[in-house]
């Protein structure tokens, strides 16, 4: 089997990560599944997606550690060649009142969430710059936009991922690389299970559409905004929210 494109995802073995990946495995498309410490399910991602007609490839790396993302994304070109899409979800929140909330806690969700963007898109630049082509698709956050009580960590991470989207879009457009975001609302993940209930509930009385979404639909708007469909779409924060 010939590779056409080569996928590198965050986080993609296990909640919207693994619905992602699996919305790029297809044949001929080679989707490598980033994990930090779960690999069990990671290696369940990777199954899937051969099992669908893809090339899986399992590859640990702490997105937070520059040189274990280096050595991923050297790894991931060795072995294809290239990388066309990378697509960085993987994340994580602490929750908790500004007041109350540690430096551990504001540190951790910024290094991954913010951090771990950074070294990502860092790493795999050169090599999109090289082939003069590709696509970065952030996961962000509403959080991000509009800012929720209880995430002042999370939506300060998730607001300098847009800012960092917009810029870098702007540095890479010439080189024929696009760079969008994501940012799902109320979506049925781990982070909304882990969400205080009285929380999830105010937020889901907001949403016009009345019901969470679904990570399928989160993953259709990053596959479109990977594929050639969106080859005029740059710098752009697609919401993904039921009209929130």
């Amino acid at each position: 089997m010939g590779i056409g494109r080569v996928v590198l995802v965050t986080g993609g073995g296990r909640g919207i990560g693994r619905v992602i990946s699996l919305a790029f495995a297809e044949p001929e498309t080679a989707v490598v599944v980033n994990y930090r410490s779960d690999a069990t399910s990671a290696e369940s991602a990777v199954s899937e997606v051969r099992g669908r007609g893809g090339d899986g490839f399992l590859c640990q790396a702490d997105v937070t550690e520059y040189q274990a993302v280096r050595e991923m994304i050297e790894k991931t070109v060795g072995r294809y060649g290239k990388i066309d899409v990378l697509v960085n979800n993987a994340g994580g929140n602490r929750d908790g009142f500004l007041a109350m909330m540690s430096a551990e806690d504001w540190n951790s969700v910024m290094d991954t969430n913010l951090k771990g963007v950074f070294h990502c898109c860092k790493a795999v630049s050169r090599h999109m710059m090289a082939e003069r082509r590709g696509a970065i698709v952030n996961v962000s956050s509403l959080s991000g936009i509009t800012g929720l009580p209880g995430q002042t960590n999370y939506a300060a991470a998730k607001g300098g991922v847009n800012a960092f989207t917009r810029a870098l879009a702007q540095e890479l457009a010439s080189f024929g690389i696009r760079v969008n975001a994501v940012a799902p609302g109320l979506v049925e993940s781990d982070i909304a299970s882990a969400m205080r209930p009285e929380h999830r509930d105010r937020l889901l009385a907001n949403i016009p559409l009345r019901r969470m979404g679904k990570p399928e639909e989160v993953a259709s708007v990053v596959r479109f905004l990977a594929s050639d469909d969106a080859s005029y779409i740059t710098g752009e924060i697609i919401k993904v929210t039921g009209g929130i």
